[in-house]
């Protein structure tokens, strides 16, 4: 009778739990990555859907214009409540004759476009001179130690401030408007730029130079595009403070050899004590700064996102 080998079966039996082990896990491992596909999968049909004109109008349009008419209700109420006197409160239709009124004089267009001629060349100035500035403050040591905190003092000054001097420097003409446009934007502007540049990730930097990107087309290659992002938050700041001291300026330095803008207007109304008529000139400031944002910073925000992974495109 042949004998059976006590070692070799006990390794059998012992074989066949692992291998069932083994077995398991493959099947584990598989239904997990599988899963994970599927998860992927879905992501990616999602950001992919396309969201229809209504969801987009209802998401986007409709709560601004809710919240406007809730303002406008309010407004109406506080106006027939008789809380002030018709010629101190207004109510929103008077304040609506009087920009119909300069529309059908066909001013309403020339005061608008003298003040966004204005404030569009002195940010375009602003950039061409706080751009470089903020460049030269974020990579020069010594400079950031001069001059960086003489800029962050600047961009806290009101532009207002700015007015009286710049009238006795300059007297009343454009160059006074434009001197107190510049002294608002270029500080927010370069400060935003130094901003973007003390975030980028020193690898980028070093990646630049191995590759032979230096000078001039390290900044233009490497430097700008990685500081984008608070490069165009100071942009964008540089803009509203623009508009803001080129309001200021020309609310002060009133003179009929400057053209009537915005601000000049609602001085006027102010001299005349017609509060519908300053009211008017305030929303049309308004609207002039809201619009400027959704039809230029806006757009440019989301493509700079979406370069960088960080909006979808539906």
């Amino acid at each position: 009778m042949a004998r059976t080998d006590p070692g070799a079966s006990d390794t059998k039996v012992s074989s066949a739990p692992k291998t069932s082990k083994a077995s398991k896990t493959s099947k584990d491992d598989l239904a997990s990555l599988a899963g994970l596909e599927a998860g992927l999968d879905a992501l990616e049909t999602r950001t992919a859907e396309r969201v229809s004109l209504g969801s987009v109008l209802l998401s986007k349009l409709v709560p601004p214009l809710v919240a406007v008419v809730l303002v406008i209700t309010v407004w109406q109420l506080a106006a027939a409540s008789d809380l002030k006197p018709d010629y101190v409160l207004p109510g929103p239709l008077d304040v609506w004759r009087s920009i119909q009124d300069m529309w059908l004089d066909g001013t309403l267009l020339g005061y608008i476009w003298t003040s966004v001629s204005r404030g569009a060349l002195g940010f375009v100035v602003a950039v061409a001179i706080g751009t470089p500035l903020g460049l030269l403050v974020a990579r020069v040591k010594v400079v950031r130690a001069a001059i960086g905190p003489i800029l962050s003092g600047l961009q806290s000054l009101p532009s207002v401030a700015w007015v009286p001097a710049a009238i006795i420097w300059f007297g009343l003409t454009d160059a006074t408007i434009y001197a107190v446009v510049l002294l608002g934007a270029v500080p927010s502007i370069a400060n935003g730029l130094v901003a973007g540049v003390d975030q980028i990730p020193p690898l980028y930097l070093r990646a630049g130079r191995t590759i032979g990107a230096t000078g001039i087309n390290g900044i233009r290659h490497v430097l700008l595009p990685a500081a984008l992002p608070g490069y165009l938050a100071g942009l964008k700041q540089g803009w509203a403070f623009s508009w803001r001291s080129l309001m200021a300026a020309e609310l002060i330095a009133s003179s009929p050899d400057l053209g009537t803008g915005l601000g000049q207007l609602m001085e006027n109304f102010r001299t005349y004590s017609d509060m519908s008529g300053v009211l008017a000139t305030i929303i049309l400031i308004l609207i002039v700064g809201i619009g400027i944002d959704l039809l230029f910073f806006s757009p440019l925000e989301r493509r700079v996102l979406r370069s960088r992974g960080l909006l979808v495109r539906s």
